[in-house]
């Protein structure tokens, strides 16, 4: 079986001036899973790192719901057909809460996240799936939170600890040497699709830590998602009428969840999550997701769960909590 992993990103979301009645809606899906889901008395950095972790989770099933996606498509068909969904989900709750056009200062951004999370990310990832397995994709996917506080720091002047610094690539080095293990120190085709998937994703991610200080973040990937529906409408039907299709239960599944999981849902909590506790701390958590998706390719997709991966395990563990520590 063809294996994959994603890990799609996302930040965080704070609240824009309310507008009429309209506003409170907005408010209420922008923050109620943090409110509900956070027990009385817990601390907004507490919420925060809850609500990029339950991102982190959902980001983890995307490999291994692109490899059963692949069953059943071709790769263009699945990036294209993710994101229309996606933005069929995100569209519809904005046209219903009746959300204003964001201002035109924060195009850009928006612009710059969709050409990165919504477009970027999942293209490279999946055509690199189509020969990587899910569970090497996974490992090579965990440099992303080391690239993303790096380019969090050059763009919004954020200066973390030496301590976090150094955790930081503590924990990359330990992936970095874990992927390069398994792929016998010779990086493929595929480790070039997944590093340049890594760089596009972790400017994605950044801006939309930024904008999620100024709007919702479900509104951040809400008009990414609709920004780009004229290439990913186009693009499905070129597509369709190219590559093959057989809709088995695997492929509905897992196109299913990459839309409503990894594109939007998953994103929404990842965005609200950064922009509590902060891009480069936010970023640190994304060193659980290799090995969250190393399991679920042993339980979805049958792999064989690497030697190494308990150890690796217990080291990036130990930077996630250090990171998590150390004060920016």
């Amino acid at each position: 079986m063809r294996s994959n992993d994603s890990a799609t990103t996302a930040t965080a979301i704070a609240v824009n001036a309310p507008a009429p009645s309209s506003a409170t809606a907005v408010t209420g899906l922008a923050t109620a899973a943090s409110e509900t889901t956070a027990p009385a008395g817990r601390t907004p950095a507490g919420r925060g790192v809850l609500l990029a972790g339950l991102g982190v989770a959902s980001f983890s099933l995307t490999f291994p719901g692109t490899a059963w996606a692949l069953e059943g498509m071709g790769p263009w068909t699945v990036v294209m057909l993710r994101s229309v969904l996606a933005a069929v989900l995100a569209g519809s709750a904005l046209a219903v809460l009746r959300v204003r056009l964001p201002e035109r200062r924060h195009w850009a951004g928006i612009a710059v996240v969709a050409g990165g999370v919504v477009l970027g990310f999942p293209l490279l990832t999946t055509l690199a799936l189509q020969t990587s397995t899910t569970s090497h994709a996974a490992v090579v996917v965990g440099l992303l939170p080391l690239t993303t506080a790096a380019c969090s720091a050059l763009r919004t002047g954020a200066r973390p600890s030496r301590t976090f610094w150094v955790a930081s690539l503590v924990g990359a080095a330990v992936v970095l040497g874990f992927a390069v293990q398994q792929s016998g120190g010779a990086p493929s085709r595929s480790d070039l699709l997944l590093f340049a998937a890594l760089l596009v994703c972790a400017a994605g991610y950044t801006e939309g830590g930024r904008l999620a200080r100024h709007m919702p973040g479900w509104q951040v990937i809400g008009w990414a998602l609709v920004l780009c529906l004229p290439v990913t409408v186009a693009g499905a039907a070129v597509a369709l009428s190219t590559e093959p299709l057989r809709l088995t239960a695997h492929a509905v599944t897992g196109l299913l969840w990459l839309a409503a999981g990894s594109q939007f849902l998953g994103l929404v909590v990842w965005y609200r999550g950064m922009a509590v506790i902060g891009v480069s701390k936010a970023s640190q958590l994304q060193l659980a997701q290799p090995l969250l998706t190393l399991v679920w390719s042993v339980l979805l997709l049958g792999e064989r769960l690497p030697p190494a991966a308990p150890l690796t395990a217990l080291a990036v563990l130990a930077c996630i909590v250090v990171t998590q520590r150390a004060r920016g």
